[in-house]
C-alpha cells in the first residue's frame, strides 16, 4: 500500500506540475479543435482574466505538495476541486479525454482514502 501510495502521489504531481509550468512557461503547443460548448466554456474562463492563472497556480502549489510527504494529504484536498472541474468539464464537454481525466479523479479519490487517517481529526468532535 505504501508502495502504491508514492506512485499515486508522484504521478498526479507529475500530471499537475507539467500542466502548470507549460502553462506559465508558454510551452503548450497550439490548442486543439474544441466543440462549440467547448470554445463558449474556455471563453468565459480566459474573459475572467484571472482565473485560468489562479487554477494553474493552484495546481502548480499542488503538485508541489503532492511531492512533499509530509504535506501530502493536504495537497489532495487543495487539488480536488481542481481535479474534480477537469473531470466535469471532459464528462460533459469533450468525452475524447474523459479515461485519462478519469484515472486523475481515481488517484484523487485513492490519496483521500490512503490518507483518511489524517482526515479523521477535521471531521470528529
Amino acid at each position: 500500500m505504501k508502495i502504491a501510495v508514492i506512485v499515486v502521489r508522484v504521478l498526479l504531481a507529475a500530471m499537475y506540475l507539467f500542466a502548470s509550468v507549460s502553462f506559465f512557461l508558454h510551452l503548450m503547443p497550439k490548442a486543439p479543435e474544441m466543440t462549440a460548448a467547448q470554445t463558449t466554456f474556455m471563453s468565459g474562463v480566459m474573459a475572467s482574466v484571472y482565473l485560468m492563472p489562479l487554477i494553474k497556480a493552484t495546481e502548480l502549489i499542488g503538485g508541489i505538495l503532492l511531492l512533499i510527504n509530509r504535506t501530502a494529504p493536504l495537497a489532495a484536498v487543495i487539488i480536488f476541486p481542481v481535479t474534480l472541474n477537469i473531470f466535469m468539464y471532459h464528462a460533459f464537454l469533450g468525452p475524447k479525454d474523459l479515461p485519462m481525466v478519469s484515472v486523475m479523479l481515481l488517484f484523487n479519490l485513492f490519496l483521500f482514502y490512503a490518507y483518511r487517517a489524517r482526515y479523521l481529526p477535521i471531521v470528529s468532535k
